[in-house]
């Protein structure tokens, strides 16, 4: 486990490492995971897979997440956690990688590449927010209709660890209930310019990954003239990692060096 400071106060973001070797000039694979999520998790099976395994790969867990720091006076915007997922890769000496990002992950690799694009060759995202205020239906909606106090010392997050179902609450518990409801606030809130924007405006090379469950992805027209590689795979829902892990394989492996 390696770990990088994020703020004045020492607070850190860690990771796990695998694959590479010191004379390695490959790329590396950042895995960035989504609201209430854990890399590992989420993402260590695809790492594994002998398509990939070779490459050295990087599984961050962002603040407030997971095995990092959840400093109680930070922000957890967008851009902070952008900012912190910088401070890893510079830890770890990454330049130029390919940033794999599901859900709000995806945002997150979305504004680094804006803001570091040195550090950005690839984004491949897993549905991705784009844009501001997204739908009731999305997962965030339970955490966001409660204000801050009541979700972090009420009875809130006990309420939607109870909704959300066993798969996403065996991680979301392990994330500070403080964090999760700054970072929805902070997904809700969007960037200026948007992701969507951002995105579009990148000069890194794009794939955007949509799971046909999850219904047609708005403004996938606009997003192909940018030069986006949009997909949509069959079989798949929210969560194509596990539905479709095959898939994202593909698409991250059809650019290795």
């Amino acid at each position: 486990m390696r770990e990088a400071r994020f703020d004045q106060r020492g607070s850190v973001i860690r990771w796990t490492e695998s694959g590479g070797t010191a004379d390695d000039t490959s790329p590396a694979t950042v895995y960035v995971h989504g609201l209430g999520a854990m890399s590992s998790v989420y993402h260590a099976h695809i790492a594994a897979d002998p398509a990939l395994s070779g490459r050295r790969s990087l599984l961050v867990d962002l603040p407030g997440h997971g095995i990092s720091d959840r400093p109680q006076d930070f922000g957890y915007t967008l851009e902070d956690h952008a900012d912190a997922l910088a401070c890893a890769l510079d830890g770890a000496g990454v330049r130029e990688a390919d940033l794999i990002g599901h859900s709000m992950g995806g945002a997150v690799a979305i504004v680094l590449a804006h803001r570091r694009p040195e550090l950005v060759r690839r984004l491949v995202l897993t549905e991705a927010n784009l844009d501001p205020h997204p739908p009731a239906s999305a997962g965030s909606s339970s955490i966001a209709a409660l204000p801050e106090e009541q979700f972090v010392r009420g009875d809130g997050f006990a309420r939607v660890l109870a909704r959300v179902g066993p798969a996403w609450a065996a991680t979301m518990r392990l994330a500070d209930p403080l964090a999760l409801h700054r970072s929805v606030t902070g997904l809700r809130r969007g960037t200026d310019p948007t992701m969507r924007r951002m995105l579009m405006e990148s000069r890194a090379e794009r794939v955007f990954l949509q799971g046909a469950l999850s219904g047609e992805l708005p403004g996938r027209e606009e997003l192909i003239a940018a030069g986006v590689l949009v997909e949509t795979v069959p079989e798949a829902g929210h969560t194509l990692m596990f539905d479709r892990p095959d898939a994202l394989v593909r698409a991250i492996a059809a650019r290795s060096v």
